[in-house]
């Protein structure tokens, strides 16, 4: 019996962050299979019922949930060719310094990339079905 393949990933993201609608958008463009859905929306009170939404980007691989910099360098990986030599040489860096860093990002987010109009990236008509409410 074959195994089914394995679901596509599923992006959470802050709605409130111009940085993480980059990404999102980013991602729609270069990656055709990852959904999104806005941190604290409904799809993220379905996979995590009761739970408060973080402030970091959550990615739902099969079972495994990943987060701050396992989840960046996993979505880049995804992208192939030269994102996934970035994240495989990042995988060198301890975890603690890459998490580090991506604290000091998260931090400094707000002031450096502003808060969007609205909790939706702008993204191709062509990616809209790909996000979840």
């Amino acid at each position: 019996m074959a195994n089914a393949p394995a679901p596509p990933d599923l992006l959470f993201y802050d709605g409130r962050c111009g940085l993480c609608h980059g990404l999102v958008r980013f991602l729609a463009l270069r990656e055709g299979t990852c959904r999104f859905a806005p941190l604290g929306g409904a799809a993220f009170r379905e996979a995590f019922p009761g739970a408060r939404a973080p402030e970091t980007l959550v990615v739902l691989h099969g079972e495994r949930i990943l987060v701050r910099s396992e989840a960046v360098l996993h979505l880049l990986r995804g992208l192939g060719g030269g994102w996934a030599c970035l994240a495989f040489l990042a995988r060198g860096v301890p975890r603690r310094f890459r998490d580090g860093a991506y604290d000091l990002v998260a931090r400094l987010r707000i002031r450096l990339f502003g808060r969007p109009g609205s909790p939706c990236p702008r993204v191709p008509p062509s990616a809209r079905a790909r996000f979840l409410p």
